[in-house]
């Protein structure tokens, strides 16, 4: 995880946005995706390391998360990015066994589409292609 991406998620952990079992949870999903050989840095995983930690913190929180009016549209997008729903569906399953809150579908949906470009932009960047 490079310097700036660290530096989003020891802002969450000192600002008290997130417990450290958010951030520890975050962190190590974000070296499984670097460890599967994803290009995790601020410019490619900033937006999804603060929207999984803002989500998974409200939810331990208690406070709802809403449905978005957008769901229909943002599955319709995900339609061709198989393997980013399934890791989001993976990722939310994860979160629930160690932490204890479930992300709704519009949650799961975002997370795969900030997945979506993630694999996208590390395949875009690996050698030869």
């Amino acid at each position: 995880m490079d310097e700036q991406l660290a530096l989003r998620l020891r802002l969450f952990r000192e600002g008290g946005q997130a417990t450290p079992e958010v951030i520890d949870f975050v962190a190590a999903e974000l070296t499984a995706l670097e460890d599967e050989g994803n290009t995790v840095t601020e410019a490619t995983a900033g937006m999804l390391t603060s929207h999984l930690t803002m989500a998974l913190g409200r939810l331990l929180r208690g406070e709802p998360i809403q449905e978005f009016s957008t769901d229909e549209q943002v599955a319709a997008e995900l339609a061709a990015h198989p393997e980013a729903v399934a890791r989001a569906r993976a990722i939310s399953e994860r979160a629930e066994r160690t932490l204890g809150p479930v992300l709704p579908d519009s949650e799961i949906n975002f997370l795969g589409m900030h997945l979506a470009v993630l694999i996208q932009q590390s395949s875009s960047a690996a050698p030869g292609t």
